[in-house]
């Protein structure tokens, strides 16, 4: 496949695909709004209380500025916002969460185009029940679970829209949204039948600013440089990274059109990472005895790499008071990047190559059975240098018209996003060539001290001279399959468009002030195909050699050698050309899914008293027609006769289903005077699955399970229903103005439906073909792990959260306040451990992916006359997350808890020329906490992690 083409002609493809009935309505509305400003000659400025999509909740800009007397000076009407740093983003805030309907929590800018944190996660994860999961091999907050649920329970929105994500989760990956571009960030953890696209756990809405919100021109720019990996382990270097930032805000003609741009580019090289994988310990015969040595091991060094282009605009035209259009549009564009340089070897193991000898143990010192040290003689060593990155974009555009006639008011909103990834995972091996072997020395082995045990090999492995690049294992097979490397190229394309009608009206129907009523459509084609191969040196032999590229070495992890280094993108062409693979494997992870999602709503916004009690809220419903097919291979590997596209045949299947989900919701929130608020919420939510689980498709084979041939398959489901659920949520709230706040908060989520994967006996009687193996006694009956539906238990728990200055207690601590809280989550949920087979360990099931029990998150901050200091720490306990292997798939694993802490310092200029100037710098990870992984003890770490330290040094200037 052309895959290098195919992203190229994929992203210059940027067309607004709508249907007529779409462009009808937006044309429709035009032509009112044209007759509306013909009808009346009045100038209205006053700010609009809606965002982007008619139905969502103001803007931090609006909400903040609506709980604010007009500035000196402003225009009356005019939301102006009076940044003050961080006590206006906890402000702006406070006053999003507590004008909201529903249970929600907020953070906004502390200034235009600057957020508290470097990225949308970090931000998002200090909020109350919600905890972030740090990427394996960047050390940045990624993965978001909310209330102890897995990530992709969330919904994400971008300014309430739904978009594409590159992943096989539906929503995007946090990391593609820069914080400088974000205005503020809203979780809905009650729904409203307004919100579409929600989530079971939460709906997470990014928002970006809008033009009309700001009272004048404001320009703000930025410059950053940081340093990564600072105090590691091991003495390895650091990375240092360059971030850039500019946003303008302005508004033209009497105030009738708003423009908002932003742009923000940063490029890091992380610091070095040390690693270590050990095989356990082994046997092997020495003087006709049976000692215990080493059984093999794996030292790698790592260093990452991110670059990133994000820019937004937003377009609005407000002629009069009856009618405003909004265009908004998000790029974000990226290159990740993962460099592995290491050596790997067994010692009593063979490493499973076609070239290998049987190992011979000589020279021993052996006591008590172990032998401390020892030669090992008909030995063959790796040395490795891989590349695993990624090319992503993400393209978002929404076109958004309400208009006001009479009481009602109506709105048209359009959306089309697209989002590709092309990743590039380059394996290279260099050694001795396939008929060489060399000698392994070790030493310091004391029978367990496997991670400390000295080894030398016999050559030198950074030497150019003796090391090349060739199949030095024969790991495919051979001289008849010469694999020298390995190159995989996964490929995702997701697009959605969504059309969407809105009309509200104010009415008096008891309790009843107004009714909103709509409909949205959305449509969403996914595909994940790709191109895997066996790379082999160009123009040689099976066995054929070439020299290793470059003159540098490096640290093969501790392991206290160095060996050849070099970078194997490009090489392609030039030092390899490709054997294309096609294996069952392979194929099923080819994939393609397509959606179509109706939705009519209705809501009726309340207001009454109730028990003496007077109230707000809104009750309402949605009802949600599913029509989802999902394709995929079908392979039989009775019909593979070899890994080539001809030798190993996949025939294409697809299978789908439609159904209904009637969605009913309820949010009361009620006064109790002094500004004390209760909070109730009831509904029932839904999550879909993860796209690729809808996928069609499977892949036979003759395995061997526990000593007994029987047949085997994976694959997905297209007949696959959401993850379903009943919502209580209960919420005490006691707000001080807008300073401050003390909250508690129970839910309870009664899960009617869920998705797990699970082994059953299933028939293959119809998949498979004469020249199938079948196991002894020719039965087609096997094992087919798949997602499926299961039903049953229950998610609970409870948050509380202070948020208060210390100037309530004395106005001597003016300046000073914390936000401090904690959440406590429990699930009755386990889920059977044979369906996830990377999992591993002794128990039979395992708990709900994302499920952390506590998780807390405290900052204290000092902020006056231009100086700002603040300390954050985030802690959340053991869970089961998710990472990538080396196969691109996503993976299971055991998360041993863990507590960052970060610190921030600044100082603005005040007053002078340089008035609008900050000073300030950051630290990340300044405990130097270690990602660790582990199997049934968290105690006991299998994988260690150190990423050190990331400093931030910069300045900003606002005018």
């Amino acid at each position: 496949m052309k895959i290098f083409a195919t992203k190229r002609a994929a992203s210059a493809r940027i067309a607004f695909q709508l249907s007529p009935v779409a462009a009808g309505c937006a044309v429709f509305l035009s032509v009112l709004a044209g007759s509306a400003y013909a009808q009346t000659t009045e100038q209205d400025t006053t700010t609009s209380a809606t965002s982007s999509v008619a139905t969502a909740p103001a803007s931090a800009q609006q909400a903040a500025a609506a709980a604010e007397p007009t500035p000196p000076g402003a225009t009356p009407g005019v939301a102006t916002v009076q940044v003050t740093g961080i006590r206006r983003g906890i402000e702006a805030a406070i006053s999003i969460k507590k004008n909201s309907s529903s249970i929600v929590e907020a953070i906004s800018a502390e200034d235009i185009g600057k957020l508290p944190d470097q990225s949308v996660a970090e931000s998002i994860s200090r909020l109350p029940g919600v905890s972030a999961q740090r990427g394996r091999s960047s050390g940045k907050a990624s993965d978001i679970s909310v209330r102890g649920l897995s990530p992709s329970f969330n919904g994400t929105l971008l300014n309430g829209r739904e978009m594409a994500s590159t992943g096989n989760a539906r929503s995007p990956e946090f990391d593609l949204f820069p914080a400088e571009l974000m205005g503020s960030i809203v979780i809905y953890k009650t729904p409203d039948a307004s919100v579409v696209g929600q989530g079971l756990a939460s709906t997470i809405d990014l928002r970006t600013v809008q033009p009309l919100d700001f009272g004048k021109r404001t320009v703000a720019v930025s410059v950053k440089k940081s340093r990564l990996g600072v105090k590691q382990r091991d003495g390895l270097p650091e990375g240092d990274g360059d971030r850039y930032t500019l946003s303008y805000v302005d508004q033209f003609a009497n105030r009738t059109i708003g423009v908002a741009v932003g742009f923000t580019r940063y490029e890091e090289m992380g610091g070095g990472q040390s690693k270590f994988n050990s095989w356990g310990t082994a046997d092997m015969t020495y003087n006709g005895a049976t000692v215990k040595v080493p059984n093999g091991f794996g030292y790698d060094t790592e260093q990452n790499s991110h670059n990133r282009d994000g820019a937004f605009a937003s377009l609005q035209f407000r002629p009069n008071k009856n009618f405003k259009s909004t265009v908004d549009v998000f790029y974000s564009a990226g290159e990740t990047g993962l460099k592995k340089t290491g050596f790997e070897a067994g010692v009593a193991g063979n490493a499973g190559g076609a070239y290998e000898l049987p190992h011979v143990l000589t020279s021993a010192v052996v006591s008590n059975g172990v032998a401390t040290s020892g030669t090992i003689g008909n030995w063959k060593g790796v040395v490795r240098n891989h590349y695993e990155g990624a090319e992503d974009d993400l393209k978002t555009i929404g076109w958004n018209s309400e208009l006001k006639f009479g009481e009602w008011t109506s709105s048209a909103d359009l959306t089309w996003s697209k989002a590709t990834k092309l990743g590039s995972r380059y394996e290279t091996t260099a050694g001795t060539l396939p008929s060489q072997q060399d000698t392994l020395a070790f030493s310091g082995f004391n029978g367990a001290n496997v991670t400390e045990v000295k080894y030398t090999p016999g050559i030198n492995y950074a030497d150019r001279g003796a090391v090349k690049l060739t199949d030095t294992m024969g790991w495919s097979g051979g001289a008849a399959s010469p694999q020298a490397g390995y190159l995989g190229q996964p490929y995702v394309e997701d697009e959605v468009k969504a059309i969407r009608l809105n009309a509200k009206k104010a009415v008096e129907w008891g309790p009843v002030v107004a009714t909103t009523f709509g409909y949205n459509f959305t449509a969403r084609d996914k595909q994940r195909t790709g191109q895997d191969g066996r790379l082999m040196v160009i123009g040689g032999s099976p066995t054929g050699a070439a020299n290793v590229p470059g003159s540098e070495t490096a640290p093969a992890g501790a392991s206290g050698f160095n060996v050849v280094s070099w970078d194997p993108r490009g090489s392609l062409g030039t030092v390899y050309e490709i054997a294309e693979k096609v294996d069952a494997d392979i194929l099923n992870k080819w994939w393609d899914v397509k959606e179509r999602i109706s939705t009519v709503y209705a809501m009726g916004d309340l207001e009454g008293e109730m028990f003496g009690l007077p109230y707000r809220g809104n009750a309402g419903v949605q009802a949600i027609h599913t029509d989802q097919m999902g394709g995929g291979y079908q392979v039989d590997s009775g019909r593979c006769t070899g890994n080539t596209p001809t030798a190993c045949p996949g025939m294409r299947v697809a299978a789908g289903d439609k159904y209904w989900d009637v969605l009913p919701s309820l949010n009361l929130s009620f006064d109790l005077k002094n500004e004390q608020k209760v909070r109730l919420g009831l509904a029932k939510v839904v999550s879909r699955a993860n796209l690729d689980d809808l996928r069609a498709g499977q892949n036979v084979t003759l395995s061997n399970q526990q000593g007994v041939s029987v047949l085997t398959s994976s694959g997905g489901n297209p007949q696959l229903k959401p993850f379903r659920a009943k919502a209580f949520d209960l919420s005490y709230e006691k707000y001080f103005g807008n300073k401050g706040y003390v909250s508690a908060a129970l839910f309870y989520k009664k899960l009617d439906t869920y998705i797990f994967r699970m082994a059953r006996d299933y028939d293959f009687a119809s998949t498979i073909s004469p020249e199938t193996t079948l196991p002894p006694g020719g039965s087609t009956i096997g094992r087919f792990t798949q997602p499926m539906n299961g039903d049953g238990g229950n998610l609970r728990g409870y948050e509380l959260a202070i948020n208060l200055p210390f100037s309530m207690a004395s106005q001597y601590l003016d300046g000073f306040g914390v936000m401090l809280n904690h959440s406590d989550t429990k699930s009755s949920i386990d889920l059977p451990r044979e369906g996830f087979g990377n999992v591993t360990g002794s128990a039979v099931s395992i708990p709900l992916p994302g499920l952390s029990r506590k998780v807390s998150n405290l900052r204290l901050y000092y902020e006056k006359n231009g100086f700002q200091i603040a300390a954050a720490a985030r802690k959340r306990s053991s869970f089961l997350g998710q990472v990538s292997d080396f196969q691109d798939n996503a993976q299971l694993t055991f998360i041993k808890g863990e507590t960052i802490v970060d610190l921030q310092a600044s100082y603005e200029i005040q007053s002078g020329w340089l008035k609008g100037v900050s000073l300030f710098a950051q630290a990340q990870n300044w405990n130097n906490q270690p990602f660790l992984e582990f199997t049934d003890d968290e105690n006991n770490p299998t994988n260690r992690v150190d990423y050190g330290r990331t400093y931030h040094f910069g300045a900003s200037y606002k005018f």
